[in-house]
């Protein structure tokens, strides 16, 4: 998933049709509603690649719509509710004047830290699953694309702290 100034958004599917066309009514309608968790509350969100980043470790539960950008170098964690796919709170933005620290804590598992003491544990990866709900099955969100640039950003990123 990239911002619409982003690289091609490889498209959404569900886990229970693989072979599903990732320009379906369904899939589209979920691209969307992930970009404006974070369009809705960054006010220059075009600057911004997105990724779905998912819990990074046994524990975790934080799901969100990762913006990051090169220059400068920053990430904002928007983190939003799994079955209603709505905001949480204000989304937390990790720059050079707040970074604290930076760690890959297995293969594309990741934890970044503030000055403030607040701390994201997650993961990225090129398939990235969201819980079944009631009324969806397992929703998986195909990023390969999105992973392979995030992975080339994180590299410079774990330098910063």
């Amino acid at each position: 998933m990239t911002s619409d100034t982003g690289s091609t958004d490889p498209g959404v599917h569900t886990a229970d049709t693989d072979t599903a066309d990732p320009g379906t009514p369904a899939s589209d309608q979920l691209k969307r509603v992930l970009r404006r968790v974070f369009e809705s509350q960054i006010p220059n969100y075009g600057d911004y690649n997105l990724v779905l980043a998912t819990p990074g470790l046994d524990g975790e539960t934080g799901f969100y719509v990762l913006g990051y950008r090169w220059r400068p170098a920053e990430v904002v964690f928007a983190p939003f509710d799994v079955d209603t796919l709505a905001g949480l709170e204000a989304p937390t933005s990790v720059n050079t004047t707040n970074l604290s620290h930076t760690d890959e804590l297995d293969t594309d598992a990741y934890e970044v830290g503030t000055s403030t003491g607040r701390v994201f544990q997650f993961a990225v990866e090129a398939q990235a699953a969201l819980p079944a709900t009631a009324s969806a099955g397992e929703r998986l969100l195909e990023q390969s694309a999105d992973w392979e640039d995030f992975r080339s950003f994180v590299d410079s990123y774990l330098e910063l702290a």
